[in-house]
């Protein structure tokens, strides 16, 4: 059976040797990101990735196998040769058209291609594509086109196509089959140890860009559907059910006292403003660039400042249902998706329209994208404005309308709303493609002056809708909120476990604030979670639906800030951030890295919040 191991141990050489390649590709892909890393920390990726990388050959190799073993049973062979060939070519172009797509969405969202992204490509390919604009498609498509090539030319040179040894002997032939499946078997689940193939096999630095290099990608994203399509386990089990709730209860306790009023009514109209990727990197008064944001900086002086706020992830899904719904992102998953699940949630405008409040919603794009049309009509919004509301000539973007239109639409429509009214604004003209009408307030044609100019164009828009609504008769009574749905990983180029990529503003802003409290900044770390609470106790509406939120004009509640990406999270205090990872099981980041005090603390309420956040989604 010589001959036969041979045929196999060259196709398994050929597949490690291509993902080897993949890999290289992927570390010159990030190489500014990698500058700081010396050459033999880069090469440990390769060695790393041998598990993983050889249990994903495992995978492909058992549809070989069986055939193979057919064939070494039977005298003719049905075209293996020919059958070979094109399985493997198949396999090529699957992967790497894989791997093109897992570059740019790695530079995009810090995370390798996973179901989430397959998902939002194949439901909303429009915005898929419209997201991945930005990014250098020609040039991807270039090193697609010559990794396949390579591939190709490196398949004719390894891979045999023939069987062998059909002139064995029987019992010679089913002990050697008997033998490659128990292999197989056993190379596919990473080893003989109790727990099978996972992430951790490949985590061996500090850098989370090394550990997610040596992840094999293709693994991970077959891994990841799977998790997402049919597990129902928590991933996130640190502590008993009890413990986590009774160390999660720790964060929430009782006031003792009520919150600080700060406005003149408590029944005003409401103007909720979400604005797309607004970080706080770019906001002066919250120690960001100057210039970027003239008319949030103004405002601000006017108005009362959060400067310590966390969006709770880094995609608008998550974001929309941390704000209105204060339910904290989910890692890997997102509960706007399904049905089932996100109508149960709680929502800001519910609690408006059960209190007389007439209810809007207002969105220049698809609102069906990611599921977002079925949440808003589910959960108090009694009218929803979005692309199809508007004319076929205002649809110059390519997400819809540009926010100025979708301002100026909802300016007009509130003169004929009923008072009290609660409209939310969701804005898109800050996101990739970062496309302006007009002439680009930052020249140049890199990633972040173009981000810097929508971020100033619809900045200028937030200006310039106050500024005509200063004009109308519902602006005396009216309170506005301004806060981002994320942040973004520019400028720069930010990774998702940098607790600046959370970043964000709130803003409550109009001639509703009394005066004493107006330019006041509030300093206390929070999320975006918090503002059903801080919202509602300010109108003297019951919260109590909003378990994770926490009122941060109320001087008694506690400080601080969840957040997470794939597979990890973060936990903020005004003292202290930190960036935990899920799969290497430790802490990579903190923001003073020379204070480890807090770490047992932090790390504890950290896992105690992911493990009940997501149990919480599992049992709605």
């Amino acid at each position: 059976m010589l001959k036969s191991f041979l045929v196999f141990f060259r196709f398994y050489f050929f597949w490690i040797l291509f993902f080897a390649i993949d890999r290289l590709v992927f570390l010159i892909f990030f190489s500014e990101q990698l500058s700081q890393v010396s050459l033999v920390e880069k090469a440990a990726t390769f060695w790393y990735a041998l598990r993983l990388d050889s249990a994903m050959v495992a995978y492909i190799s058992a549809i070989p196998l069986v055939f193979y073993i057919i064939f070494l049973f039977i005298k003719r062979s049905f075209f293996p040769v020919l059958a070979g060939k094109i399985f493997v070519v198949c396999l090529l172009i699957i992967f790497v058209l894989i791997s093109g797509f897992n570059w740019n969405l790695y530079r995009e969202w810090g995370t390798k291609i996973n179901y989430r992204a397959v998902d939002m490509a194949t439901n909303s390919p429009a915005e898929a594509m419209a997201s991945s604009a930005s990014q250098p498609i020609l040039f991807s498509a270039l090193i697609v086109i010559l990794l396949f090539a390579t591939g190709f030319v490196l398949s004719n040179l390894l891979i045999s196509y023939k069987v062998y040894d059909r002139d064995k002997p029987l019992g010679y032939k089913i002990g050697g089959s008997f033998f490659a499946i128990v292999l197989l078997v056993l190379v596919a689940r990473g080893g003989w140890q109790l727990t099978p193939a996972n992430q951790s096999m490949a985590y061996f630095s500090t850098q989370p860009i090394l550990n997610h290099a040596a992840v094999n990608t293709e693994w991970n994203l077959l891994q990841d559907i799977i998790s997402n399509k049919f597990s129902t386990k928590n991933p996130y089990k640190y502590y008993s059910p009890e413990e986590a709730i009774s160390i999660v209860a720790e964060l929430f306790p009782e006031p003792g006292r009520s919150t600080v009023p700060i406005l003149t009514s408590t029944r005003p109209n409401i103007v909720l403003i979400v604005v797309e990727s607004f970080t706080s990197a770019l906001i002066e008064n919250l120690g960001g660039e100057k210039g970027v944001a003239p008319n949030m900086n103004a405002l601000s002086k006017e108005g009362v400042l959060f400067t310590d706020l966390y969006a709770v992830a880094g995609r608008t899904d998550k974001g929309l249902i941390g704000t209105l719904s204060a339910f904290p992102s989910q890692a890997i998953r997102s509960i706007m998706k399904q049905n089932d699940k996100q109508e149960q949630l709680p929502s800001i405008a519910q609690e408006m329209g059960a209190n007389g409040y007439s209810t809007s919603f207002y969105y220049g794009g698809e609102s069906e994208f990611f599921n977002m049309k079925s949440y808003i009509l589910s959960h108090g919004y009694s009218k929803l404005v979005d692309q199809h509301s508007f004319e076929k000539k205002d649809m110059n973007s390519k997400w819809g309308t540009f926010d100025h239109m979708v301002f100026r639409k909802n300016a007009m429509d509130l003169d004929k709303s009923k008072e009290p009214f609660f409209s939310t604004i969701l804005t898109l003209t800050n996101h990739e493609p970062f496309e302006v009408p007009g002439t680009p307030r930052f020249k140049g044609e890199d990633l972040d002056n173009q981000f810097r100019s929508t971020f100033f164009y619809t900045d200028s828009c937030i200006g310039a809708y106050i500024k005509e609504a200063k004009k109308k008769d519902w602006y005396k009574n009216t309170l506005f909120v301004v806060i981002a749905d994320h942040s973004h990983r520019l400028p720069g180029s930010t990774t998702e476990y940098e607790a600046k990529r959370y970043q964000i503003p709130l803003l409550f802003f109009g001639d509703v604030v009394k005066p004493e409290f107006r330019g006041k900044r509030i300093d206390k770390t929070g999320s975006q979670t918090d503002l059903a609470a801080t919202l509602l106790s300010q109108l003297g509406i019951d919260h109590s639906r909003y378990k994770w939120s926490k009122d941060l004009l109320n001087p008694a509640t506690k400080g601080f800030a969840f957040f997470n990406w794939d597979n990890g999270f973060g936990f903020a205090t005004r003292e202290q951030v930190i960036s935990f990872d899920n799969v290497g099981k430790k802490i990579i980041l903190r923001r003073d890295s020379t204070n480890t005090q807090s770490d047992v603390e932090l790390t504890r309420y950290g896992k105690a919040y992911m493990q009940r956040v997501y149990q919480e989604y599992l049992d709605y």
